[in-house]
């Protein structure tokens, strides 16, 4: 814990202060809680385990592996909340990237690591604007294309699933996409994934549809600067919240 402590120090007082900090579950100043507007935190899978309905062994909601599915990076959740079973093992709740929007199950605490962010998205529909806010204060604003309206953009609390590269960062979708734990109302499929909802930046075609616009499949797109901000600070898990 003393060597946590001390790496935030000296990166705090470099002005690179890290998106989020690996502290100790049991820490009391830092008991583990579901998302405030100021600090989340973030269950990383150390070990394939199972996601139940309930805090126990209870009915499988799905299999989580410790790779997340499409960069290979960490598989990253966010918690929604803890409880203690009659045995005295701890139950993490978390926000699942799975259909149907919302989707959640309960794992084992200690098949995962934990760690806090200070950072969260807002987006607002009606004003077509993305908010990045750290530590409960709105950081910088964004203008975005959203979802047509036969194709909105999903509402909701969701998590940031995965920060994916671009193999081309000059195409459609940037540089970077953010997948997100949103799905599409009206789509299954596009895009190669699940109906899978992501913000990511723009390029190629979707340069065509001018910031401030309605106008995708439900996918959020901002400037490829911006994307590119957003990747460097919100790491997998960071909440997420889309409202009208």
């Amino acid at each position: 814990m003393r060597r946590w402590i001390a790496i935030g120090l000296v990166m705090t007082a470099a002005g690179l202060a890290p998106a989020s900090v690996a502290v100790a579950s049991t820490d009391p100043a830092h008991p583990v809680q579901g998302p405030t507007r100021a600090e989340a935190w973030v269950a990383r899978i150390v070990a394939p385990t199972r996601a139940y309905t309930r805090p126990r062994q209870s009915r499988v909601v799905t299999w989580l592996g410790a790779q997340a599915r499409w960069a290979g990076g960490p598989d990253q959740l966010l918690v929604l909340g803890v409880q203690d079973d009659p045995l005295g093992r701890r139950w993490l709740r978390v926000r699942l990237p799975d259909r149907p929007n919302g989707a959640a199950g309960w794992i084992l605490a200690d098949r995962a690591e934990l760690s806090r962010t200070s950072w969260r998205l807002e987006v607002d529909l009606s004003a077509r604007q993305v908010r990045a806010i750290r530590l409960g204060r709105v950081v910088r604003t964004f203008r975005a294309v959203i979802g047509a309206a036969a194709t909105p953009t999903p509402r909701g609390h969701f998590a940031v699933a995965e920060v994916v590269r671009q193999p081309d960062p000059t195409g459609f979708l940037g540089p970077w996409a953010l997948h997100l734990t949103a799905h599409s109302d009206v789509l299954d499929d596009y895009g190669g994934g699940p109906g899978t909802v992501a913000l990511h930046g723009r390029g190629g075609a979707s340069l065509l549809d001018p910031l401030g616009t309605a106008r995708s499949h439900g996918c959020i797109r901002i400037d490829d600067r911006q994307i590119s901000f957003l990747a460097q600070v919100l790491v997998p898990g960071a909440p997420v919240t889309i409202r009208r």
